[in-house]
């Protein structure tokens, strides 16, 4: 099994100056460990006006950053924004290749439509058609990737001429292409896809069982048909995270952040209201949620479990994660930065979690990635077979394009001036 870290870069009020920074500057030295200790994934989201929740509204930048300091981790859009109204396809496709080779070739390509009114609405995304806004941009974004040049397209939600999109990144046909998924039927469509399950929920280890036989099942069956031009075959699990060899003080030092976490998560998707600019979620959260969460710091001295069973000593996430990985997931990614979770606490965590409980789990990751892909092998071939193709274009169909000053003098002089006389007589 491999494993991940996750960035949503959360910031609760009250914010004092400099604090954005901080947090920025924190989470690069963060990442730099993490490469160094092995860990196979850095994760970034993109969300725009969830105050508190996220302030990532601009991950290729973030991980443009991360890609100079850093010399094996993959970097993950954990998502890239895809629905044209928040980044146009052709964009998208730039950044993501731009990224790809400036990492020499380490970008995982997670894409995603949000559920969120303020993002959503921010941009006038009607939700009712999301889904299909979704689906048709990455689908696209996946040909300008790969085609040489891309023919154009005429759809329903977004339509574009012939152009060659450059640069065109390291991985050939194009980086593996991922899914936020946070409901069983989301987890279906990826299968379908031929994607990668970005999995968001806290499923327990227990439920994780059932995703999993569902997604691999619908991959070798034939309803899937690749969206993209390769087949990412992968689920990835989120979990709390907070390790120490006292299990009081790794609750202590992470159950708050992860709870706030999901607080933050459940007010702006599902049952909250906000205003912006004023409304405060850790005021909110301290005064609905700490509640329960005092409570389980008072009985820390038992293991957590479900959700927050990523929290505590070096052996309650070993056991923790032996679950996950018994059912089959291909990778875990902590929730380590949340809430008022400190930085120096997530390095640490980080440091015993790879000295203590990665190196095994690394030991039989590469036999176990071997062993699936052999057994995907026919199923993956037969999907591909099944992909329905762009057309691509002939050199005598490709259109030619006149430079604009070109256009313009050579329209000037077919035009008659609006000063010409007529001759006398």
């Amino acid at each position: 099994m491999k494993f991940g870290i996750f960035y949503e870069h959360q910031l609760p009020r009250p914010w004092t100056d400099g604090a954005e920074q901080k947090l920025f500057l924190d989470a690069l030295d963060q990442v730099e460990l993490a490469d160094k200790l092995g860990i196979d994934f850095a994760w970034e989201v993109e969300h725009h006006f969830l105050e508190e929740y996220s302030h990532s509204s601009a991950p290729e930048v973030f991980l443009a950053a991360c890609s100079q300091r850093t010399k094996n981790i993959r970097l993950g859009h954990g998502i890239r924004q895809v629905i044209t109204q928040y980044n146009h396809p052709a964009r998208t496709a730039e950044v993501i290749a731009t990224l790809d080779l400036v990492s020499q070739g380490r970008v995982e390509f997670g894409t995603g439509e949000s559920s969120a009114e303020l993002e959503l609405g921010g941009f006038g995304i009607p939700v009712a058609q999301k889904r299909k806004m979704f689906i048709e941009a990455t689908e696209q974004i996946c040909n300008m990737l790969a085609m040489d040049p891309y023919p154009g397209y005429q759809g329903q939600h977004f339509a574009m001429p012939c152009r060659n999109v450059v640069p065109k990144p390291v991985q050939r046909p194009h980086p593996p292409v991922w899914v936020a998924c946070s409901q069983r039927e989301t987890i279906r469509m990826a299968a379908r896809l031929g994607i990668g399950a970005l999995t968001f929920a806290f499923v327990d280890p227990m439920e994780a069982q059932n995703w999993v036989d569902e997604y691999y099942n619908i991959i070798k069956s034939e309803d899937c048909v690749p969206i993209g031009h390769a087949i990412n075959p992968n689920i990835c699990m989120v979990s709390s995270f907070s390790c120490h060899r006292d299990r009081e003080t790794a609750v202590a030092r992470g159950l708050e952040g992860f709870e706030f976490f999901g607080y933050a998560l459940g007010s702006l998707y599902g049952f909250g209201e906000h205003k912006p600019g004023r409304t405060d979620l850790w005021k909110q959260f301290k005064k609905v949620h700490m509640p329960s969460v005092q409570q389980q710091l008072g009985t820390a001295g038992e293991a957590l479990t479900g959700g927050r069973g990523g929290i505590g000593t070096p052996d309650d996430l070993r056991k923790h994660l032996l679950k996950f990985e018994k059912c089959g997931v291909d990778q875990v990614t902590f929730i380590q930065q949340a809430g008022m979770n400190q930085h120096e606490h997530i390095c640490e965590s980080l440091e015993l979690f790879a000295s203590e409980v990665m190196p095994e789990f690394k030991a039989r990751e590469a036999e176990r990635e071997e062993r699936k892909m052999q057994e995907l092998a026919p199923y993956l071939e037969a999907a591909m077979a099944r992909k329905i193709r762009m057309k691509a274009l002939s050199d005598e169909e490709i259109p030619t394009y006149m430079a604009l000053g070109r256009r313009i003098a050579e329209e000037a002089e077919d035009r008659p001036s609006s000063y010409a006389r007529p001759a006398p007589g």
